[in-house]
């Protein structure tokens, strides 16, 4: 067994949040999900867990989508999402060189700057530094998009993380495009809604992209890595 692996400082550590996108509190939590009251310390190794997730294992709700990508990417490289603090489930560790925070904050979408302002604020963590990974109605199903800055873009889980760092939105976020609802369909509904076979088919190939994007935002910065999940596969 590896020794634990000491966290470094403040100010020197990136983050990975999922914004949720729902007006209500976290309910699915998936399979690391302690209740909210409970805090507990954890080692940090840097040992790694082989990538192998079957879209099988994917869930057919749109709406926790940016938590599973932050839940495979824990996965995929051995980092464990045990404790709750700041409202949220979190987990730290190192992604080859780079030490990370994980965290799903356990908040309302409208109320996602208690957690992440705590966490930013606590771990001294720089803007550049913080990247929200979302779904995203307004992009097509299936498209990634990885931006260095920018606004809420109606996204109201988004506009209350940029109004708790005090209106700073000059950080990167992943969005994952789930297209948007049929014209009669209200968007809540949608969203709450399950991907069809044919789409749920598709989202291991969506997330392995997405998972090599957060990589090279953290080991080669936003630049090289928005060109490779911005540019279409085939």
């Amino acid at each position: 067994m590896k020794a634990a692996v000491p966290f470094p400082a403040k100010s020197q550590v990136s983050a990975v949040f999922a914004a949720y996108s729902s007006d209500q509190q976290p309910r699915f939590c998936h399979q690391h999900c302690l209740p909210l009251t409970t805090s507990t310390s954890v080692n940090f190794s840097a040992a790694r867990a082989p990538m192998a997730h079957s879209r099988l294992g994917h869930s057919w709700r749109k709406i926790p989508v940016g938590f599973e990508m932050v839940d495979l990417l824990a996965d995929a490289e051995g980092l464990s999402m045990n404790t709750v603090n700041f409202k949220a489930l979190f987990g730290k560790g190192l992604i080859g060189h780079v030490p990370v925070m994980l965290a799903k904050p356990q908040t309302s979408m409208n109320a996602s700057d208690e957690s992440v302002a705590q966490i930013v604020s606590f771990y001294k963590i720089p803007p550049e530094k913080v990247l929200v990974v979302y779904k995203d109605i307004y992009l097509p199903f299936g498209t990634l998009r990885l931006l260095p800055k920018g606004g809420y873009g109606g996204h109201n889980g988004m506009r209350s993380i940029i109004e708790g760092l005090k209106g700073n939105s000059d950080f990167p976020r992943l969005r994952i495009g789930i297209g948007r609802p049929p014209e009669k369909m209200d968007r809540a509904n949608y969203i709450l809604s399950q991907f069809s076979k044919q789409e749920h088919e598709q989202l291991d190939s969506i997330f392995r992209t997405g998972l090599k994007g957060i990589r090279m935002v953290l080991f080669e910065g936003v630049s090289d890595s928005g060109t490779f999940v911005n540019t279409p596969k085939d």
